[in-house]
């Protein structure tokens, strides 16, 4: 069912501008506190209602921690009045900090400034690089004064009303819009720009907060165009490290393609423990959430205790499937130690089979040189005649008996038996030792 204006009941007017108004308001129902934008469209410009759509549409899309929250829209076609209804925050806006503090004249601390560097570059990033992979946002319009602060003084990015969407990351916005103190070079030469135009604004808005003033200030806008396109500004307030001046002066670069994205900026060293900061801070919420929504009596009974069933056995398949991996990988593990094995026990049984040969090949030769001495010994008349190189004169050799030569025989046949059962010996176990690996 629609919200009505009848539902909420306004406490205050916070601020007016040309086309409206903001009110803090309180839902009836629960007593909530939020502000809603009072815009009357009926006198607004075609392109102007185009405009206002687009803000309605993105603020319903854009859902952040770091961007101010939208609740509801409330059209009222007989006043030709729209009531955008968001999140209330109760720190106020950038702008009226810094104002208190020129009256006060006292700097913000850089812990201050980098904290919301962080919070900010967060929000860009959710518009720049959309999480659900919509089309790229640029705000366009980054100021002090669209910048607020919750009860915790976290940073919320809010008034969408001049953002542009791009529908390819290589596509370029061409309009004239934003406040020229944070506008870019080349916005303000009238070119295409892309979401490096919102890295400038975002380091106008930083510098700012550090100087209290903005980094570029003229007493009209063709001195302030002309500074702006030139690019030179004062070092921040020495009071600031180098590193924050560093990284402001890169933010601050004359070509856009030499400015840091807002993914870089994320991973500065300055920033980088804020930004694991808030993303726990994000995650802890995200968590408490879902605890509250499960503590919730909404579901019936059977239905709750079939989805905890449900999850109960998605976990277990998680489980065997983690099992059967180990399983998998405990195999392949065991394929590849069978494998080494294999290969050892081939090169063992070469090696045995070679080493056969061998004994073998010796053992025929010792066999067959004393067959030669036996049938030498056997020739009464043979003579063995020894040469001049030998220096000894011819020895008539004495003949054996010829029954020593099967004897000889006999006694290397024994050896060789002895030998192969020794090695059968050596040999089995090592095969039913295989054999058990295998």
């Amino acid at each position: 069912m629609p919200s009505k204006t009848e539902d909420y009941e306004v406490i205050v007017t916070i601020g007016c501008g040309s086309y409206g108004k903001c009110q803090k308001i309180k839902r009836k129902s629960d007593g909530k506190i939020l502000v809603w934008k009072v815009l009357d469209y009926g006198s607004m410009a075609e392109g102007e209602k185009q405009m206002l759509v687009s803000e309605v549409n993105l603020l319903r899309e854009l859902k952040h921690p770091n961007i101010v929250r939208y609740y509801d829209r409330i059209i009222d076609r007989t006043n030709t009045t729209l009531y955008i209804v968001m999140e209330h925050c109760e720190g106020g806006d950038l702008a009226s900090l810094i104002n208190r503090c020129v009256k006060d004249k006292r700097y913000l601390e850089e812990q201050f400034i980098l904290r919301v560097m962080a919070q900010l570059s967060l929000a860009l990033k959710e518009c720049h690089g959309r999480s659900d992979g919509s089309s790229t946002v640029l705000h366009r319009d980054l100021k002090p004064a669209n910048i607020f602060l919750d009860v915790k003084q976290n940073v919320k990015l809010g008034d969408f009303g001049l953002a542009r969407i791009l529908n390819h990351d290589t596509s370029f916005a061409k309009t004239f819009v934003g406040t020229p103190y944070y506008m870019s070079p080349e916005q303000m030469s009238r070119m295409s720009y892309n979401e490096k135009s919102d890295i400038w604004s975002l380091g106008c808005l930083l510098y700012e907060l550090c100087a209290l003033s903005p980094p570029f200030t003229a007493y009209n806008q063709t001195e302030l165009a002309w500074k702006i396109r030139e690019g030179r500004f004062r070092r921040i307030p020495y009071r600031y490290s180098d590193s924050l001046n560093a990284l402001l002066s890169k933010m601050l670069n004359l070509k856009d393609y030499l400015r840091p994205s807002v993914e870089s900026i994320l991973q500065n060293s300055l920033i980088s423990s804020y930004v694991t900061h808030e993303q726990r801070r994000l995650q802890e919420k995200q968590r408490r959430r879902s605890d509250d929504a499960e503590q919730k009596p909404c579901e019936p009974s059977p239905l709750a205790e079939l989805r905890l069933k449900e999850q109960l056995l998605r976990e277990r398949e998680q489980t065997l499937k983690e099992r059967e991996l180990r399983l998998e990988q405990r195999e392949q593990e065991l394929c590849v130690r069978e494998q080494q094995t294999n290969d050892k026990m081939a090169r063992a049984e070469s090696l045995l089979k070679a080493y056969n040969l061998v004994r073998q090949q010796r053992a025929l030769s010792l066999l067959s040189a004393s067959d030669t001495e036996n049938e030498e010994n056997l020739s009464p008349g043979k003579k063995r005649v020894h040469f001049a190189g030998d220096g000894k004169e011819n020895i008539r050799l004495i003949s054996k008996p010829a029954e020593h030569g099967p004897m000889k025989r006999h006694q290397l046949g024994n050896i060789r038996i002895q030998a192969l059962g020794e090695e059968e010996k050596m040999h089995s176990p090592k095969n039913r030792e295989m054999q058990g690996l295998r």
